[in-house]
């Protein structure tokens, strides 16, 4: 059998000693803490406030832009709120398997360095000065292990840091935990052979959502505010919606992803996009513009070198007319029907855009949805998946549930030419031509704004500013379930940038599942999830 990274030839012995290291740093940081609940409860997000002192749960409640203003004043020293994220992290993995690694010690002394530096300097090092962020395992930290959930990448040491934890560290932030990913990191959910299974904390016995699913359980219980995750066709949304917290899927060379590690040693025929994960609307901001603000393009010559721009209400045409922000509203895919809770979610902020009175809003009709996911599915696996399935045959760990159900029931999983990948990325770019022109046709109806005579009339240029659809077809999802992607890899095919936010609506009785006949077999399977999904006690969000 061939030798893992830590020369080992037995993938569970290096598996299990990971898991034993991970042990020993979650004891060590909550040994002071009481006992948790040995027969945990099915939703587990209030454990927290029972355990950790009155102080730290203030901490760790509040929102990332406010605790950088409270350290930057002195209110709070660094030391103090990293200490706070440091134990409810470790509760959070003890309670829901998000944690892969904890620093405490070098956080710590980071943390220490900054608070002197601001006693000393009277200012603080940059704009995320002493805020303590959590990471994806497969981003670069200098000296670390980066396995990107590959047992046979086990002691794979980092050299040098991921470019942009280069940049959020010379910000002022600290480094404290790094966070589950998936196996083959090609998954809705978070299972691999090296730490197990990564649960939703609203409901344990849901998926918290995947690739990042680490970071949204961990974001979930509040053990992080602000946390970077990944993207390639949902992997930021999904854990986001799935933990009631915030993600952006930011546009493709946008922001450095350079030092993050997988299993294809160049890069792949769609292009993976790392975003943020945070408890607020306003950490995500904070952690973009902290970012773009540092000029990354002048570090990695693949980026756009574009300046971080505020939103506005108000939009304009292409003659520089005011109008309104346009919304189209899409609630189906027409393949796949969502659940009644994300309907209905959908259907209350609908509402409450319209009678604001401040937005022009109308139905967005999806457009060949199948035929995007065709395209995206080819381009995944133009190689056949032969890169990822090497790394997994290098160590002999077996695959697990949804790595078989996307790399062997798969059909798109092919060896492709060179002549069939150059004729699917033509598929895609006229995918996208295509649907530029549905989103200006779609729109057109409002276009009561134009000067009379001018080219605009001729032409309908007004596109929707913004679309408003669910995350995915449910809630979070029973384990081992999540197999329709459309809802997310949609966004990642046209690289539109794409926000998750919570609703914060429960399930009500009302969103039983009414008579309702599906359209095909994935939809037949999606509604058979639904009655696990209708009465969940998770946040829903779309």
């Amino acid at each position: 059998m061939a030798q893992t990274a830590t020369g080992r030839a037995d993938w569970e012995v290096a598996a299990q000693d990971k898991r034993k290291q991970l042990e020993k740093e979650v004891h060590d940081i909550i040994q002071g803490i009481p006992p948790l609940v040995i027969d945990l409860p099915s939703n587990v997000t209030r454990i927290p406030k029972r355990v950790l002192l009155d102080s730290d749960v203030q901490i760790t409640e509040t929102r990332a832009e406010i605790l950088v203003q409270q350290i930057a004043t002195g209110k709070l020293s660094s030391l103090k709120v990293t200490r706070a994220f440091v134990q409810r992290a470790a509760i959070a993995s003890r309670l829901v398997n998000c944690a892969t690694e904890f620093m405490t010690e070098a956080a710590e002394e980071r943390a220490r360095y900054l608070d002197d530096y601001l006693q000393r300097n009277g200012r603080t090092v940059g704009p995320l000065h002493g805020l303590p962020i959590s990471a994806k395992e497969h981003m670069k930290l200098k000296g670390l292990d980066c396995n990107a959930s590959f047992v046979s990448l086990i002691g794979s040491e980092a050299q040098s840091d991921a470019l942009i934890a280069q940049i959020l560290l010379q910000a002022g932030c600290i480094f404290y935990v790094r966070t589950t990913e998936p196996q083959t990191l090609m998954q809705l959910e978070t299972s691999n052979n090296i730490y197990g299974v990564t649960v939703n904390p609203y409901n344990r016995s849901l998926t918290a959502g995947g690739s990042s699913g680490g970071e949204g359980a961990l974001l979930g219980l509040h053990g992080s505010c602000l946390g970077i995750g990944s993207d390639i066709g949902g992997s930021i949304r999904s854990p986001a919606a799935s933990n009631g917290v915030f993600g952006l899927r930011p546009t493709s060379y946008r922001l450095p992803l350079d030092g993050f590690v997988a299993a294809s040693a160049g890069p792949g025929q769609v292009t993976p996009v790392v975003g943020p994960l945070s408890t607020s609307l306003a950490g995500i901001e904070l952690f973009m513009k902290t970012i773009i603000d540092a000029e990354p393009w002048t570090r990695d010559s693949a980026l756009v070198p574009m300046p971080w721009r505020s939103s506005s209400r108000l939009s304009t045409t292409g003659a520089g007319i005011k109008r309104k922000f346009r919304i189209g509203v899409l609630i189906d895919d027409g393949i796949v029907r969502p659940h009644p809770p994300i309907l209905r979610a959908l259907a209350v902020i609908r509402k409450k855009l319209e009678d604001s009175g401040e937005f022009d809003v109308l139905d967005f009709a999806p457009y060949k949805h199948d035929e995007a996911w065709r395209i995206i599915n080819s381009l995944y696996f133009a190689d056949g998946g032969v890169d990822i399935k090497n790394a997994l045959e290098a160590s002999g760990e077996p695959l697990r549930p949804l790595s078989r159900f996307i790399l062997e029931e798969n059909p798109r999983v092919k060896s492709l030419t060179v002549r069939e990948v150059s004729e699917l990325k033509a598929q895609r770019d006229r995918y996208r031509d295509e649907y530029l022109a549905h989103r200006n046709n779609t729109m057109a109806s409002l276009n009561t704004d134009k000067p009379e005579g001018s080219v605009l009339e001729d032409r309908a240029v007004d596109h929707a500013d913004l679309i408003l659809c669910p995350a995915g077809p449910g809630c979070a999802l029973p384990l081992n379930t999540s197999k329709y992607w459309p809802y997310t890899s949609q966004w990642n095919l046209l690289d539109y940038p794409a926000i998750v936010f919570p609703t914060r609506m429960t399930g009500v009785v009302s969103d039983r599942q009414e008579v309702y006949v599906p359209r095909n077999e994935r939809d037949v399977y999606n509604q058979s999830l639904c009655e696990s999904c209708s009465l969940m006690t998770t946040k829903k969000s779309c």
